[in-house]
């Protein structure tokens, strides 16, 4: 991994960047992300829970982002709806992701660094996400964090994991 990539909570200064790298990552522009995210969405977010970025030379180079189960509610997302079908989750569970990577640095640590912080800030609560199932890079990374298959589901004819990060804990009491 390059030396000079620094883990941080993102604030407004990185919002255009957090929305750059997503946008490169649409699969219009041959990407994997299963949705996309507005910036005011993005600011609610924030506003929220803590955002993790990683940036390298100034710009954004990853993010992680996550969203509270009130802020999911305020902002209703089908993709998510289908997901919490499939699996609810604590009370107090919130939603993990999207995460993106710049492509350069994949397979590098850099989504294991920003998992890292995210649990540093939100301790011993479960994070829950989707993962398309063909998505056989990021399903991998994810297991190497420690994150588990919980379910799955089917939205708009494509197959989704639901995975779920259990805090240490808790384990075995799911």
């Amino acid at each position: 991994m390059k030396a000079d990539i620094k883990i941080k909570i993102a604030s407004g200064a990185d919002l255009d960047g957090i929305l750059a790298l997503q946008f490169e990552n649409q699969p219009a522009q041959g990407g994997t992300l299963s949705g996309e995210l507005g910036r005011e969405q993005i600011v609610a977010m924030m506003q929220d829970m803590p955002q993790v970025v990683a940036i390298s030379d100034d710009q954004v180079v990853g993010y992680l982002l996550s969203t509270s189960k009130m802020v999911y509610k305020e902002h209703p997302v089908p993709i998510l709806d289908a997901m919490f079908s499939a699996y609810s989750g604590a009370l107090d569970s919130y939603v993990y992701g999207p995460i993106c990577v710049n492509k350069d640095l994949r397979g590098k640590g850099v989504a294991q660094l920003m998992f890292s912080e995210l649990i540093k800030q939100v301790p011993n609560r479960e994070g829950i996400l989707f993962i398309r199932k063909d998505n056989i890079p990021s399903l991998r990374a994810h297991e190497k964090m420690g994150i588990t298959k919980v379910g799955s589901f089917v939205f708009r004819d494509t197959v989704f994991d639901v995975l779920a990060y259990l805090p240490a804990a808790d384990k075995g009491n799911k």
